[in-house]
C-alpha cells in the first residue's frame, strides 16, 4: 500500500499554484512557503487529505502583511486611544496613497532644485486657523511640547507652571518629567487647587523663559478651584505656552470648556501646541503654532533646534494631516455632531435585521475620550445584546468591540459610521451566541 504521506505535495509544486502565488506576491514568500509547510504537516498527520494543502495554506494567511485587525468602534468612546485614536476621512486615505510612493516631498518640480518639506500642510493649518503667524508639525503632542522646552529653556531657564497642571499624559509619562527632560527647570506656583495670577507674576523673573499653561484634558477638578486663563499672563513679559491638547481648532458649541486654537491665540498665547489625532481627526502629529510677532520668531528657532530633525514627521503624516485640513469633515467630527434620533433609528433598523437575536435599540450616553472633553457625555443610541456577545464580536472580522453595561453588551452607535451598519448586523448574526 503506498504510503499517503507520499501524495503530499511539493513546497515548490504548491507556491506554484495561482492562487498561492498571488497570495506570495502580497504578503511576502516566507509567510505564505511557511503557512504550506505547516499544512504539509498537517497532511502527514492525516488531519486534511493531500489535494487539500494548497486550500489549508491559503484559509491560514493574514489578510494583510501587517498584523494589526480593522476593528469597528462601538464603545461610545469617539478618540479611543488603544483603537488609534481619530479614524482618518476617505481624503486623509488618499492622501496616504499618494504619498505612499515617490513623491515631491521635499522637491520643487518647477526648479527642479530642493523644496521646503512640509510646506502645503503648513499652509493648510495657517489656512484654518487665521490668527497663527507661523506653524511646525511634530511627531505628536508631547514632542511639541517637548520641542518648545528645549528650545526656548532646554538650556537651565526655568518654566513657570501651576502645580495642578502638573498633569500625566497616559501609560505613566508626566508633564513635568517631560519638561526637566530638556534640561529646563520647573518653577512650580499655586496649589494644586487654586492659582492666581500674582503667584505667576511673582514667580517670574531673569530665568524665566516662559510661562506655560496645560489644559488638564483627562480629568476635572470641581470645588474651591481657581485657574488662570492665557489673557491673564500675558503681561508678565515673557511668552505664555498653551498647550490645549485635543487639536480643537475652533471653538465648538458641543464642548464650550474645551479650549481652541484660535481663540488661545486670540487671547494672547505666543505658542500654543495641541494633538492632530484627536479633535481635528487627523494622524497623530504634534501642532505647533504661533501667534503674530513674538509667536512667529519662537516658532523659526523652534524649527532650527537640532533637536527638530529627531521629531521631524514623515511624508505620510504630512498629506494625511493637509489633507485632514482641506479636504472634507473628517470623521471623528462626523461622530461628535451625530443627531441622537438619527442614531436611534440607525439601532431601531438594526434590531429589525435580526430577527431571533435578543437585541434591542436603546439609549445611550457617549463620550470625546482620547484625553479630550473630560466629563461631557453626548446623547446616543445602541444595539444591546447579551453579554456573551461581547467576547463573540470581538473576535470576528472585522472586530467589533462594544461595550459591557448592567450585565449587556451595548454597541454604541455615534462612533460608528452608518456605512458600517452592515458589518455590525452581519457580524451579530454571524455570531456563534444563539
Amino acid at each position: 500500500m503506498t504510503d499517503a504521506r507520499r501524495l503530499v505535495p511539493r513546497t515548490d509544486t504548491v507556491l506554484a499554484e495561482p492562487a498561492v502565488a498571488a497570495a506570495a506576491e502580497r504578503l511576502g514568500r516566507a509567510v505564505v512557503k511557511g503557512a504550506v509547510v505547516a499544512a504539509q504537516d498537517r497532511a502527514r498527520r492525516g488531519e486534511i487529505g493531500p489535494a487539500d494543502v494548497p486550500g489549508a495554506a491559503l484559509a491560514a494567511l493574514p489578510s494583510a502583511a501587517a498584523s494589526l485587525t480593522p476593528v469597528v468602534n462601538a464603545t461610545g468612546v469617539l478618540l479611543h486611544t488603544n483603537l488609534g485614536r481619530a479614524p482618518l476621512s476617505a481624503a486623509a486615505r488618499e492622501a496616504l496613497g499618494l504619498a505612499a510612493g515617490t513623491c515631491d516631498v521635499e522637491l520643487d518640480l518647477a526648479t527642479g532644485g530642493r523644496g521646503a518639506r512640509g510646506a502645503a500642510t503648513v499652509d493648510a493649518l495657517l489656512a484654518a486657523v487665521p490668527g497663527a503667524a507661523a506653524a511646525h508639525v511634530l511627531n505628536n503632542g508631547a514632542a511639541a511640547v517637548a520641542m518648545v522646552a528645549a528650545a526656548l529653556a532646554g538650556g537651565g531657564r526655568e518654566i513657570v507652571i501651576a502645580r495642578g497642571e502638573l498633569v500625566e499624559i497616559g501609560a505613566g509619562f508626566r508633564i513635568p518629567d517631560l519638561l526637566t527632560s530638556t534640561g529646563a527647570r520647573l518653577r512650580e506656583v499655586g496649589t494644586t487647587n487654586r492659582v492666581s495670577p500674582a503667584d505667576y507674576a511673582d514667580a517670574v523673573g531673569p530665568d524665566t523663559a516662559f510661562v506655560l499653561k496645560v489644559h488638564p484634558s483627562n480629568f476635572v477638578v470641581s470645588g474651591f478651584t481657581r485657574s488662570c486663563e492665557v489673557d491673564e499672563l500675558t503681561g508678565l513679559g515673557v511668552p505664555v505656552v498653551a498647550d490645549i491638547g485635543s487639536g480643537l481648532l475652533a471653538p465648538h458649541p458641543l464642548l464650550p470648556d474645551e479650549p481652541d486654537a484660535a481663540t488661545t491665540l486670540a487671547r494672547g498665547a505666543a505658542l500654543v501646541t495641541a494633538s492632530g489625532d484627536k479633535l481635528l481627526g487627523g494622524p497623530q502629529a504634534g501642532l505647533l503654532l504661533g501667534g503674530p510677532g513674538a509667536g512667529a520668531e519662537l516658532v523659526a528657532r523652534i524649527r532650527r533646534h537640532p533637536l527638530a530633525r529627531a521629531m521631524r514627521v514623515d511624508k505620510l503624516t504630512l498629506a494625511a494631516l493637509e489633507a485632514t485640513l482641506r479636504g472634507p469633515v473628517p470623521p471623528v467630527r462626523v461622530a461628535l455632531d451625530a443627531d441622537a434620533a438619527v442614531l436611534r433609528a440607525r439601532a431601531e433598523a438594526l434590531v429589525a435585521r435580526l430577527p431571533g437575536v435578543d437585541a434591542v435599540a436603546v439609549n445611550s450616553t457617549s463620550t470625546v475620550g482620547g484625553g479630550g472633553a473630560p466629563g461631557v457625555t453626548l446623547p446616543s443610541a445602541a444595539l444591546s445584546l447579551p453579554e456573551p456577545y461581547a467576547a463573540a464580536l470581538r473576535a470576528g472580522r472585522p472586530a467589533v468591540l462594544g461595550r459591557l453595561e448592567h450585565g449587556r453588551c451595548l454597541l454604541d452607535l455615534r462612533a460608528v459610521p452608518p456605512e458600517s451598519d452592515d458589518a455590525v448586523a452581519e457580524a451579530v448574526a454571524g455570531a456563534p451566541c444563539r
